[in-house]
């Protein structure tokens, strides 16, 4: 153990180790600095570029992206009144009216010293728990990892918030596109349509950027107006310092919360934050300043939020389960890079585990010194609409899912799962409850097959198995419990017409469901039993929301549009989601027919023109800097671009062809 020690300590002091995680906190400032992204969508955004890296390289970024997209999530949060990701929702509560108050300085700063200190509490009980916990990991066969993986799928329930059904069925639904493609045991290709880009899964790049990027560039394109219309970020640097040593045990308290969270698989970023707040707000005696501008409501949440990827790190090195949708993208970047998660972790892997811990500590400063740095000049990047950031943002989320697979059905795809992302966006299914069924699929499945295959149906008296069965019987009875309790936190009149559409999603995954039945039923045993059971529980769970959206009166508080879950105010004059989804499909059906680059130079010009209202100098002037970089992307990266029937019928000089 001590070698090992020594050997990560080595690692991460080394010039390149540094250099690559000094990259991936560039990029993570990047990412957050942009609202509508965070961290699933950057770290989706980063995976296409890990292929043929050394694996402790890519690690280094992985961690930095981790580490710093947290704390530069704030900015959005606190100068925009925007999430920049889940996990800064509360922030904005209190950090927000600041900003308007004048102390933007006290607010950034109190909260990048809170994820300063978050982060490090995080990466010390990471180091911890490694040690005490090497015996326990060992002794974890292929049963008792699927049994946590069961408990992992049973408690992202508790991401829905107000319907545990929805939560559940959207999980469901993950995992049921997690099994397309061959299936573990016999190779059969399941729900491919015979269609040869089915027959290997779905990327979980594509999933990633199509699942959360696009709904969330769409809801911010929909608000037609500058993000912000302040960009001064007034004094008080030191001011916010204080604050947080004036409440330090209460961020200490708050990053205990946050390794708690983290660590449980299925919950994570989504609820942490407001856990954290709801806790400051309980231990407060003189609480009338909460929501109208106290520190207290910036430090709960910060310090939270950036502990927990210390705590998610848990379950996702030793037991290879994501603990929030940020959590499951990092479990797919260490596979792609070679590094299976699980028991090797603590004992061949060691050395990899402690570079990975201390990596996270070090990428904390870095990412908190940066975002100090940058500060004023990210302020005035508040005032540009959103409207010319989008087609820059769209242009990249694009070019990274075609590397995925180099197949023009990758942005094929990222469209589908962009338009059910907007959907589940706009009648409240859980995005990262789907995500993480997403992930877990094929690692469930796999271990089920495993522990039949080695103990048979006995695995279910094993000890260890039993324990996490009891446990995931008792979070699941707890979370109905807490469903049946939770209420609408805003009422909205939601008459029948209002509720059609949602009733039709519902039937629609209704019928995703009952055809995964069917399909499973064309394989062997083996090939069909594992989406067969998760189909046909899922299918009933549906047919509930189905149930309750059509006998609920017409005066229930349904939500029926996200507008209301997160009190966005759309212009009366703006497009609807599909007008910009019909944006999008003109672009991948231009890739299809004159290549990404032509495509991506029309839509690039079109789009500043009709949407930004930029002259045609100023749009084509802006499109040229913007594909410049795209072409030096993809030049100095070595990496593709799609290719059409145009390229293919006439020859044609790069970068055209």
């Amino acid at each position: 153990m001590f070698s090992d020690l020594l050997a990560a300590l080595h690692t991460i002091l080394t010039l390149q180790h540094i250099s690559y995680m000094m990259g991936g906190v560039l990029l993570g400032l990047a990412i957050g600095i942009f609202p509508g992204l965070g961290g699933i969508a950057g770290l989706s955004l980063l995976l296409p570029f890990l292929y043929g890296m050394d694996p402790i390289s890519a690690l280094a970024m992985l961690i930095g992206l981790v580490a710093v997209i947290p704390t530069s999530d704030t900015f959005t949060s606190v100068l925009m009144g925007i999430p920049g990701s889940s996990g800064s929702q509360a922030t904005v509560l209190d950090g927000f009216p600041m900003a308007k108050k004048g102390q933007a300085a006290r607010a950034l700063s109190a909260a990048f010293t809170s994820s300063l200190f978050g982060g490090l509490f995080g990466a010390v009980v990471l180091t911890g728990f490694v040690l005490v916990a090497r015996p326990v990991i060992l002794a974890f066969g292929s049963g008792e990892l699927f049994m946590l993986t069961l408990l992992g799928l049973t408690m992202v329930g508790s991401l829905a918030g107000k319907s545990l059904v929805k939560g559940l069925s959207a999980c469901g639904l993950g995992v049921l596109l997690g099994s397309v493609g061959s299936a573990p045991a016999t190779g059969e290709y399941r729900m491919a349509f015979d269609n040869f880009y089915l027959m290997d899964g779905i990327p979980l790049v594509v999933v990633g950027l199509g699942i959360f990027a696009l709904p969330e560039i769409i809801d911010l394109l929909r608000q037609n107006k500058p993000i912000s219309n302040a960009s001064r970020l007034g004094s008080g640097w030191m001011a916010g310092v204080k604050d947080f040593i004036a409440h330090r045990w209460l961020a200490l308290r708050c990053s205990v919360i946050g390794c708690i969270i983290g660590a449980l698989p299925g919950l994570g970023g989504s609820v942490v934050d407001w856990i954290a707040y709801g806790h400051a707000v309980q231990t407060t005696k003189n609480k009338p300043d909460f929501g109208h501008g106290d520190v207290r409501g910036v430090i709960a949440p910060e310090s939270s939020n950036n502990a927990k990827e210390g705590g998610g790190l848990v379950p996702t090195l030793l037991f290879g389960i994501p603990g929030s949708g940020g959590m499951a993208v990092f479990l797919g970047g260490m596979v792609l890079v070679g590094l299976e998660p699980g028991p090797a972790m603590v004992s061949t892997d060691l050395d990899v585990t402690y570079t990975i811990v201390w990596s996270l500590a070090l990428a904390n400063v870095f990412g908190a010194a940066a975002c100090m740095l940058i500060s004023p000049w990210v302020a005035k990047l508040t005032t540009i609409r959103y409207a010319l950031l989008a087609p820059f943002m769209v242009m990249v989320i694009c070019f990274a899912a075609f590397q995925a697979t180099r197949d023009l059905g990758d942005l094929v795809t990222l469209l589908g799962i962009g338009v059910l992302g907007v959907l589940m966006k706009r009648f409240d299914w859980p995005r990262p409850a789907f995500l993480i069924g997403f992930v877990l699929s094929a690692g469930m499945e796999t271990y089920l097959y495993q522990a039949i295959q080695f103990d048979g149906v006995a695995f279910l008296l094993r000890p260890g198995v039993l324990i996490i069965g009891v446990i995931t019987l008792v979070s699941l009875a707890l979370m109905i419990r807490q469903s049946l309790k939770t209420k609408p936190t805003r009422e909205v009149s939601s008459p029948a017409g209002h509720r059609r559409p949602q009733v039709i999603f519902a039937l629609l995954v209704n019928l995703v469901f009952a055809y995964g039945i069917y399909d499973g039923y064309q394989q062997s045993f083996l090939g069909g039993i594992f989406p067969i059971v998760v189909a046909s529980g899922m299918w009933i769970l549906s047919a509930v929301v189905i149930i309750q959206l059509l006998t609920s009166p017409d005066d229930a508080p349904v939500c029926f549009d996200n507008e209301y879950v997160q009190g966005y105010a759309y212009d009366s004059n703006t497009a609807s989601m599909m007008h910009y989804l019909y944006w999008l499909a003109g672009l991948i059906v231009g890739s299809y027919l004159v290549g990404y680059v032509i495509s991506i130079t029309i839509f690039f010009c079109a789009f500043l023109m009709s949407k930004a209202g930029l002259s045609l100098g100023r749009s084509l002037t802006l499109t040229a800097a913007a594909s410049c970089f795209l072409l030096a992307l993809t030049h100095v990266m070595l990496l593709d671009l799609p290719l059409g029937i145009l390229q293919d019928t006439v020859p044609l000089p790069w970068p055209l062809g």
